[in-house]
């Protein structure tokens, strides 16, 4: 089995030199590494330079704007069986490919998503890490039992190249490619497998301005790809199960602005009980992942809800009621890694 790395690069150059070798640092070495330079303007093609005899560079002149375009371009160098897609802010476990190998070698898999975590920077990312550790030890592992895995995390998949290059492609017309090429293995009966030992460390933001407008994007994301791809909730356990996401999500937004309002007693009943359960699952997540700087969520996590409940809201009457689409990409700063 051939195995490559297609990475797309877009002003990367705090980053793009640790990504690379970890890529190269591998317990099972990549066949290919493929580094797409979307048009950057700082130093990452002079860095990538540096790589140059161990890796193939793709550079496109001017930036497309969006990743999916230069990931696209990329699959066109691709040579290996399987390619893993990851990004340039983004460092792989030492046993990534390994792992991703060993999932492959069960030939009914066409897909196998990832965990993803979060480098610790700040508060915004010890809140990013503990919605991580929820989301792919409990929500992520039950939807691998029910076969129908939400998404396959873009700084975490691996697909079968054939299989991905005839029926699945690279679509432009959504903000979150990783969400779209998703529902697109689910459509066509393709299994997706799940390993959580396929391990990333990636950069999450650190401001809240880049937060917002991170929320914004996986949100706007998601109605975009429910609206495209909406006949797949003609299969019960897939209408299940996306109804939890969005359904439930709208209803507990709503909530957390309209109870203050109705019944402010009963408000704070709720949002004490909710903030016991945080605790419970704050504890278990810190000693999971040995992290001890997740002991603060429960002292900010309450506005992270909140917020994120105001982006959802937002971002449902946006894509849905109003039919504003947003497809601008935005790129928030990096730190050296």
């Amino acid at each position: 089995m051939k195995i490559s790395i297609l990475i797309p690069c877009h002003n990367e150059e705090k980053s793009i030199r640790k990504c690379i070798e970890s890529c190269l640092n591998q317990t099972r070495k990549a066949d290919q590494i493929v580094v797409v330079n979307d048009g950057s303007t700082d130093r990452s093609r002079e860095l990538l330079e540096d790589f140059r005899h161990m890796i193939t560079i793709v550079n496109i002149p001017k930036a497309t704007g969006n990743k999916s375009y230069a990931q696209q371009h990329g699959l066109k160098f691709v040579t290996g069986d399987v390619f893993i897609a990851t990004d340039g802010d983004t460092l792989l476990d030492p046993r990534f490919v390994e792992e991703t190998e060993r999932s492959m070698r069960d030939e009914s898999i066409a897909a196998v998503g990832g965990c993803v975590k979060s480098l610790h920077l700040n508060w915004l990312t010890s809140c990013r890490a503990f919605e991580y550790t929820l989301g792919q030890n409990l929500h992520k592992l039950a939807q691998s039992y029910i076969n129908f895995m939400f998404v396959i995390p873009g700084a975490a998949g691996a697909f079968r190249t054939n299989i991905f290059k005839e029926k699945i492609h690279f679509d432009h017309d959504t903000i979150t490619e990783d969400l779209d090429f998703t529902y697109k293995f689910h459509e066509l009966g393709l299994k997706i497998a799940y390993n959580r030992a396929i391990i990333s460390y990636t950069q999450d933001p650190t401001t809240l301005h880049a937060y917002i407008n991170q929320m914004r994007r996986w949100y706007g994301g998601g109605y975009q790809n429910l609206r495209k791809h909406f006949r797949v909730l003609g299969d019960p356990v897939r209408a299940l199960e996306l109804s939890l996401v969005y359904i439930e999500g709208l209803v507990f937004s709503a909530l957390m602005f309209v109870m203050p309002v109705v019944n402010l007693r009963f408000s704070v009943y709720f949002i004490a009980s909710y903030a016991v359960v945080i605790l419970l699952f704050v504890a278990w997540a810190s000693v999971k992942e040995r992290r001890a700087d997740l002991l603060i969520i429960p002292f900010v996590y309450p506005f992270i809800i909140l917020l994120n409940a105001g982006i959802f809201l937002e971002q449902f009457m946006r894509e849905i009621v109003l039919h504003k689409k947003n497809l601008v990409w935005f790129q928030p700063d990096r730190v050296n890694l």
